[in-house]
């Protein structure tokens, strides 16, 4: 019996070593040598025109319900047409709604689409109504949890583990061109994979704006995958806390290559500490330009919220890029409040695919007279009138928190300069 199945077991043997073989060979033509090279062979976009193409199947959103029929299904149709006590709770739930409906707050909830893109997750607003509908939605499930998943997910290990690996091999390398010159390339190749991972389809724009050493780059803050996008298309060190586990492995080995910025959890809110580490690195214009997201959290793409004054006291020369993603395609925002990190890229690891258009900015330096906060906003709305975003004075860190003592405060003593005004009117009159 055993010497009729040692022919199958070989068998078997050999096609795995064939399919490995052919897997590797695809992978490294493919994905590998093009991540090298920065170059494409189109693949991508020839996927998304598809995909564009796909989604001009007609899809009806649902219609928005009239106070008449809430109120004939909330008394299920038994009730006479007169007041009724239960009347009062639908319009305290639309006062409610409307208190919550506010330029802040949806800020941070997943951004609303026209029609609908076939993911589960987006279609709380449609309805499939047809069968061809459904049918197409049940072969979307298999081609990105049956094919699309499990390349993805191979893709983006190869890309971080070439990046611990070889960014240590590089650490051994002793200071100079050499190893900035390897630390670049390596770093471009390993995210390019990444962004492979994703399906990413990036278009950038004004490339001769790009951030320059001893300089500043400052963008609207999305998702985590920002740092890759840009990362992709140029080298940045990086700033940001020190982490354990997997996150802290590729920390330290990508600080062997190059001068990227750590900080320990306790040195996190000493201002004095950070903007000194800050202002000593963009003082020597050999180092890569510092990326920074003055945010300080994710905003759903649709507008741009306080940024943070810290990067901006410096006095260095700031490189604004402005940052706006397609949600047709897939949802790149992460509500770090309703999804952690694995099931956050899971999700965009399911999707059909990340598109995005990224513009740099011409270079900008704080004027004379200018404070921080000043210079910050002018930055904050150049960047949002390029990538078509809302410019909001709000603090993304009313995310979290409550609102601060001193909004507070201005809307005490915008009313107070009100009733002396009226009061000063009167006594005149």
């Amino acid at each position: 019996m055993e010497s009729y199945l040692f022919p199958f077991d070989s068998l078997i043997c050999m096609l795995l070593g064939i399919s490995f073989t052919v897997g590797f060979t695809l992978l490294l033509v493919f994905i590998i040598v093009p991540a090298i090279f920065g170059v494409s062979f189109g693949i991508r976009r020839l996927y998304m025109k598809s995909l564009i193409k796909l989604f001009e199947v007609r899809i009806i959103a649902k219609e928005p319900v009239s106070l008449e029929q809430e109120i004939h299904e909330m008394r299920r149709g038994g009730a006479e047409p007169e007041f009724d006590m239960s009347d009062i709770f639908y319009f305290c739930r639309r006062g409610v709604e409307s208190i919550v409906d506010d330029e802040v707050t949806k800020r941070f909830t997943a951004e609303e689409l026209e029609s609908w893109n076939l993911l589960t997750r987006s279609n709380y607003n449609f309805h499939h109504i047809s069968t061809r509908l459904t049918a197409l939605w049940g072969v979307g499930v298999l081609i990105r949890y049956g094919f699309l998943l499990p390349l993805r997910v191979t893709l983006a290990f190869t890309g971080v583990g070439l990046l611990v690996v070889l960014t240590s091999v590089v650490g051994l390398f002793p200071n100079g061109r050499m190893k900035n010159y390897l630390s670049d390339k390596v770093h471009l190749m390993c995210y390019r994979i990444c962004v492979r991972s994703l399906t990413a389809i990036i278009t950038y724009h004004d490339s001769e704006n790009k951030p320059k050493n001893g300089g500043i780059c400052v963008a609207n803050h999305t998702s985590p995958i920002d740092v890759i996008i840009l990362a992709s298309d140029g080298c940045y060190a990086m700033v940001g806390q020190v982490h354990g586990g997997l996150m802290g492995v590729i920390q330290r080995a990508m600080v062997k290559a190059c001068p990227h910025i750590w900080f320990e959890r306790s040195e996190v809110k000493d201002r004095h500490l950070v903007a000194k580490r800050l202002s000593d690195h963009v003082a020597d214009t050999s180092k890569l330009p510092i990326l920074i997201f003055p945010e300080g959290t994710c905003i759903n793409n649709t507008s741009v919220m306080m940024f943070k004054k810290g990067s901006f006291e410096i006095g260095s020369t700031v490189y604004p890029v402005a940052i706006k993603y397609d949600p047709r395609f897939g949802d790149a925002f992460w509500n770090s409040s309703k999804f952690g990190m694995v099931n956050y890229l899971l999700h965009m690891m399911s999707s059909w695919a990340i598109v995005c258009s990224v513009w740099y900015l011409p270079p900008m330096n704080r004027m004379e007279g200018e404070d921080a906060v000043q210079f910050a906003n002018r930055v904050k709305a150049a960047i949002a009138r390029k990538g078509g975003l809302a410019d909001l004075l709000w603090d993304g860190g009313l995310k979290r928190g409550k609102v601060k003592e001193v909004f507070k405060e201005e809307q005490q003593k915008l009313y107070s300069k009100v009733l002396v005004g009226s009061s000063e009117d009167r006594s005149r009159s």
